[in-house]
């Protein structure tokens, strides 16, 4: 069996930016979080019956919305449910989002008393134009006060977001954000582009984005900078400190197990290969979802004809690609079921085959989309 690991969703923010396509809702006065961390406890422990569940848990990660604007207590007594629910490894990871608000950054040192161990910070970017160009709710000099608190308080591990290919951005506004977070000392950076993604206000009025042109070399400039000062590439949009990449996400990417609580909470579960992999989910609704009638929500078993596409579709987002030994132990499929279109991009030198590894060339990495058209069933 994969590693287990499980995802908690807070659908609320104190505002819906323009750019994001992700289950959030601006809070209200009176948001029920007594009764939400009620329903995420419910929802584990069917989850766990379910799904029979006994693997120990090995990262924990808390997303959002914007899970910071909950108080400690109530985190306190998500986790605490938690424990009392699944074993969890010794060297757990923890990880809460927050963004860099005052409010939500003053609680950072409680946080980690209470056993989180790693934060994710919704940056965007230290330009105070740009940042009221996302409806972002933070300044600058907040964002850098975060960084600064998140050291104080104790979090050695901590990720800062940055997005690129803005509007009106400037030709260096990018490798300036990217050197003021390297300044931060982070130990880990999310570095992305501006997408326009559907359902979201951005997709519906599109702003005026920087030309392809622009927005390749600067990501390539960034790229150099982050290299430069020992921030690993290890995954599309993902650099790391040595050994401090985070470890829940990686086993997103490994196509490994995690569980996934709360409204619009996704999850994948391995019962038997190649015949019983299972994706969950949840209502997205936070009224449907605390209504409690969704009991486990609802799930469906990949098909063993999409599996190939599957596991791609994450493995390839990591730089040290896979093993024939991983594709065959995580889908129970033998590498015949990746042809034709393995063979079609190793001729293309979309994906190279070195040291017993299957990876991307920088060309399959920048065209993604485009080796796994090659992999569809």
């Amino acid at each position: 069996m994969p590693p287990l690991s499980l995802y908690i969703h807070i659908p609320w923010c104190l505002k819906k930016c323009p750019y994001c396509d992700f289950n959030s809702h601006a809070i209200k006065a009176g948001t029920p979080e007594t009764g939400y961390i009620d329903a995420l406890l419910s929802d584990l422990s069917r989850d766990l019956e379910l799904y029979h569940s006994t693997r120990p848990i090995s990262s924990i990660f808390i997303g959002g919305g914007t899970p910071s604007l909950f108080s400690p207590e109530s985190i306190n007594r998500l986790l605490r449910g938690i424990e009392q629910r699944i074993a969890l490894k010794d060297d757990l990871e923890i990880t809460l989002e927050a963004n860099p608000g005052t409010f939500e950054s003053h609680k950072f040192a409680e946080f980690r008393a209470l056993g989180i161990n790693r934060l994710s910070i919704g940056i965007q970017s230290f330009d105070d134009k740009l940042l009221k160009k996302l409806g972002r709710v933070h300044s600058a000099r907040e964002a850098v006060a975060a960084a600064e608190i998140a050291h104080q308080s104790g979090f050695d591990n901590f990720n800062l977001d940055l997005m690129f290919g803005l509007p009106a951005a400037g030709i260096n506004s990018s490798e300036i954000d990217v050197a003021t977070a390297i300044s931060m000392q982070p130990a880990h950076i999310s570095f992305y582009q501006l997408t326009l993604e559907p359902n979201t206000y951005f997709h519906k009025y599109p702003p005026q984005l920087p030309d392809d042109e622009l927005i390749f070399s600067t990501q390539k400039r960034c790229q150099k900078l982050l290299a430069d000062h020992g921030y690993q590439h290890y995954e599309v949009s993902a650099y790391s400190q040595a050994g401090l990449h985070c470890r829940h996400n990686v086993n997103y990417w490994q196509f490994g197990d995690y569980l996934g609580i709360g409204a619009g909470a996704h999850g994948k579960i391995t019962q038997t290969l190649p015949h019983q992999i299972t994706r969950s989910f949840k209502p997205k609704s936070p009224e449907q979802y605390l209504d409690d009638t969704h009991k486990n929500g609802g799930a469906s078993v990949i098909a063993v004809a999409e599996l190939p596409l599957e596991f791609l579709m994450n493995h390839l987002r990591l730089k040290q690609g896979f093993t024939v030994e991983t594709y065959q132990s995580a889908t129970g499929l033998a590498m015949a079921t990746l042809e034709p279109g393995l063979t079609a991009c190793l001729q293309h030198g979309l994906i190279i085959h070195q040291d017993n590894r299957y990876h991307c060339s920088e060309q399959g990495w920048n065209f993604l989309d485009n080796v796994l058209e090659k992999f569809m069933p």
